[in-house]
């Protein structure tokens, strides 16, 4: 008797096993699935380390990516090909945010019952949100320069340009050593790179100065050109300006202004909002998490502090977080989820809500305070943005232009960022207007 108790509990154990063990690998395959099928190791969509099944398309159907008697083909313009370089990919996968590399498991046509088996037709087709005519306008635009174009549908999170240079021809891979000289092609500068956002920071000083100080609209500066600190002094560079307010100081981007208001919001203040915003953070993109921004607590009463309302200091920005803020503004203060891959199945049909990033308040401010006549480059379209320059020492400074347009018709918001360019006014935006005049004028 005492033998067959002994041999049941054994069968009772060896049971709860196999079901913990049964467990154990189903949570594991939903949750490690998909990539175990876009493994390379995955022989069945893998051919020599390069997938070799699905197709890439633009939101156009353009196709940017294909499979042509086995083997991996993009699109027939070269040009298209290098503007798209990023957000498609390359044969080896080392651009981690296209889409060979990211949504393999979707070219795949994984799926939780047959994996990347399919009985009739391999693989699927992944439409994306990108328009390749106007990545090649944003490309041109650039010419050749380091830098960054984002557009995007604030209305929609829909990401409709993504362009980063350097780049390269997909097609025609590079050897080693001109990889190595153009550095770090591989890299998506839109979304894996932080930058010093010059005077785009100012509003982020401008946001907190509105809701932490009451009569914020009440204060004078008087702008001589420098102010100073303790014993450092901050210069303005497009001053001096006299005697002027918040929304002069915002016009005409002094650097007092917005170097006073953050030594009044203090470095507490300062971070909070920059955090709030995910400028000091990072985001998700289409499930690919963006690099992080940087903002550090300077003292208090301190020059860096003042450096640091004006987006100057330690201060860095994501590309695409700074287009995801003014997309925000352009909103009524909601941010739409920023995505470049359509979205399919049920996630089409209740796509994410968009949800509140800035006060809606403080978002008819900013944006009344964005009424710069400077911006209006495009005919018949409202554009309200910010430039900024980025000074470095012994180095050219960032170039950027971040903003939107406000007619309700064309919700478009944008980033141009021009790495070592000069000057926002005259390089950035120039790039933005070639650019929103493709898009618009078609």
């Amino acid at each position: 008797m005492r033998k067959v108790k002994t041999r049941s509990l054994s069968i009772y154990i060896l049971v709860v096993v196999a079901i913990l063990g049964m467990g154990f690998y189903v949570g594991r395959y939903i949750a490690y699935g998909s990539r175990w099928a876009s493994a390379p190791f995955n022989q069945t969509v893998f051919q020599r380390g390069i997938l070799n099944i699905g197709v890439v398309k633009d939101t156009n159907g353009v196709i940017l990516a294909d499979v042509t008697d086995g083997r991996r083909t993009f699109a027939s313009s070269a040009e298209v090909r290098r503007s798209t370089l990023h957000v498609v990919g390359d044969l080896e996968g080392n651009v981690g945010t296209g889409a060979l590399f990211a949504f393999a498991s979707d070219l795949a046509g994984y799926n939780l019952i047959t994996g990347s088996y399919s009985l009739f037709s391999p693989g699927r087709s992944v439409e994306l949100t990108i328009d390749s005519e106007l990545n090649t306008a944003a490309y041109r635009a650039l010419n050749g320069r380091r830098g960054v174009v984002l557009v995007s549908n604030y209305k929609t999170g829909e990401i409709l340009c993504m362009v980063s240079n350097p780049s390269f021809d997909p097609a025609n891979t590079p050897d080693a050593a001109t990889i190595l000289d153009m550095v770090d092609p591989y890299v998506n500068h839109a979304v894996q790179s932080s930058f010093a956002p010059g005077s785009t920071f100012k509003l982020v000083t401008a946001a907190a100065a509105i809701e932490q100080i009451s009569d914020v609209y009440d204060y004078t500066f008087e702008c001589t050109g420098s102010l100073e600190i303790g014993n450092d002094t901050l210069i303005c560079r497009h001053g001096p300006h006299g005697t002027l307010d918040i929304e002069r100081g915002m016009r005409v981007s002094c650097n007092i202004v917005f170097g006073e208001l953050a030594l009044l919001l203090g470095a507490d203040n300062m971070a909070e909002y920059a955090a709030k915003y995910d400028l000091s953070g990072s985001i998700t993109v289409s499930g690919i998490r963006t690099a992080s921004g940087r903002f550090d607590e300077a003292p208090d009463g301190s020059i860096f502090l003042a450096w640091s309302g004006i987006g100057q200091y330690n201060t860095e920005v994501c590309p695409v977080t700074m287009l995801r803020l003014v997309g925000a503004i352009a909103n009524e203060g909601r941010a739409a989820p920023l995505h470049y891959s359509k979205r399919t199945g049920i996630f089409s049909i209740f796509p994410p809500l968009s949800g509140r990033l800035v006060n809606r308040e403080t978002a008819t401010r900013l944006n009344d305070l964005l009424d710069i006549p400077e911006n209006q480059t495009i005919s018949g379209f409202d554009i309200r943005a910010k430039t900024g320059t980025a000074q470095f020492d012994g180095r050219d400074p960032h170039a950027w232009y971040a903003g939107y347009i406000a007619n309700p018709d064309y919700p478009y918001a944008f980033v141009v960022m021009v790495e070592h360019g000069g000057s926002g006014a005259s390089v950035a935006r120039p790039v933005a207007t070639r650019v929103l005049q493709a898009l618009v004028g078609r």
